[in-house]
């Protein structure tokens, strides 16, 4: 058995604390092998920039992909190709989204599929395609397709494949744990990436989660839906959106047992496993934010039901004024209440009560006495959390941010140069 650490992030929903595999990553899972080489895409040709994801056994597999409404290329070939429920094999770049590109685009994440099939012995049908970082840039076929005949693949590559995807990252996003079904262990293992471009409704990230469950596509589905509902899609880096947005998950059964189908006795704990796996890794890309200090963690409870609870909690980790006040330690806790109040709910002064912290500021909208050094010092804590009671119903919800600092403006200004 694995040795274990206690999750850090700090949760609302307490069901979602989970003891995560120390060194658990996308490889966790039996079956898996992943890789990565230094092709040159990237502006740093130091940096590995090409990868390869795969599965010894053929998988069922669900992926949710951005929202906006210009996708790039990867994207719209990725979302073909899963349209069946199967995918063994996912073959990603960093440095260049091939975005933006037209058929050109289209053909060239074509070439990739088929050169990752070539590679890994699948059928061109059960490959997807990634491409992260600079928009409006053709990719360097000719370097794609010497590093990919070069990626060398191992049970313990999901290290360097985390890696492989970074962009402005500054660490690497893994994450697994463990599970049952019926007297079958299986593990759920992920890696993520996303910086900057972070917004709700996904965001420029991607998300590639593995489990060796026996799981019922349709129900696979579902439960990775729920599972991006309340983690990547309840977090803001800058309010912008990405054309190359992609969470993919992929099941290939080689840790036995029956099928993981909606209804049956092991469901539920699949999707717990499987939330915690990416509540995790959401809370680890808001911490890492383009020049980001801190971790805003907005808590809401009492709201009227889940989506009025959401629109509260991301109307607080979207605020420019809140993240530079948590940057700066500013106790202005009235930019909290002006983003509960522009939220889109319907909600009075008097329906809430804050804190910030341990600190209690405001009880039925009157603000209660407290000293604005022990906000400050909350403030300046690498997680701030703020909790928002909307004595309105049971709804609750979790949002994750960052402060937004002179740093952000750097990286912005100079991303191409």
């Amino acid at each position: 058995m694995p040795a274990t650490t206690p999750c850090d992030i700090i949760f609302t929903m307490t069901e979602y604390k989970e003891t995560f595999i120390e060194g658990g990553t996308v490889t966790s899972p039996r079956g898996f092998k992943a890789g990565a080489v230094t092709a040159g895409i990237k502006k740093n040709r130091t940096k590995p920039d090409l990868g390869i994801l795969c599965s010894e056994k053929p998988c069922t597999a669900a992926g949710m992909f951005t929202t906006s409404k210009i996708r790039a290329a990867a994207v719209i070939v990725s979302e073909e190709n899963l349209k069946e429920g199967r995918a063994s094999v996912i073959v990603v770049n960093s440095g260049c989204a091939n975005a933006y590109n037209g058929e050109k685009g289209i053909i060239d994440a074509k070439e990739m599929i088929s050169l990752a099939a070539a590679h890994t012995g699948v059928p061109v049908s059960d490959v997807l395609v990634a491409s992260t970082g600079v928009t409006g840039q053709l990719l360097p076929m000719d370097r794609i397709r010497e590093g990919i005949k070069k990626i060398p693949l191992s049970a313990d590559g999901g290290h360097d494949l985390a890696r492989a995807i970074m962009t402005t990252d500054t660490v690497q996003k893994e994450a697994a744990v463990t599970g049952r079904n019926g007297t079958a262990a299986y593990t759920i293992g992920g890696i993520a990436k996303g910086s900057g471009m972070i917004h709700p409704n996904m965001a420029t990230m991607f998300c590639f989660l593995t489990t060796d469950a026996p799981v019922e596509t349709g129900f696979l589905k579902a439960a990775l839906k729920k599972a991006v509902d309340m983690s990547f899609n309840m977090i803001s880096v800058d309010g912008d959106m990405s054309p190359s947005d992609t969470v993919v998950i992929m099941a290939n059964g080689a840790a036995g047992g029956e099928t993981i189908q909606a209804g049956s006795r092991a469901a539920r704990e699949f999707r717990r496993k499987l939330n915690a796996v990416c509540i995790r890794l959401a809370a680890a890309l808001a911490r890492d934010g383009e020049g980001a200090t801190k971790l805003i963690i907005s808590n809401v409870t009492g709201a009227r039901n889940l989506k009025e609870a959401r629109k509260v909690a991301r109307a607080v980790v979207m605020s420019s004024l809140i993240k530079t006040a948590v940057h700066g330690g500013d106790p202005n806790w009235g930019r909290i209440v002006a983003a509960v109040a522009q939220s889109g709910i319907d909600v009075g002064l008097s329906d809430i009560d804050m804190a910030i912290g341990t600190v209690a500021v405001l009880k039925a909208g009157r603000p209660l006495p407290f000293d604005e050094k022990d906000v400050i010092g909350v403030l300046r804590q690498a997680d701030v959390p703020v909790s928002i009671h909307l004595n309105m119903g049971n709804g609750s919800a979790t949002a994750w941010g960052c402060d937004m600092s002179e740093e952000y403006v750097g990286i912005n200004s100079e991303y191409m140069t």
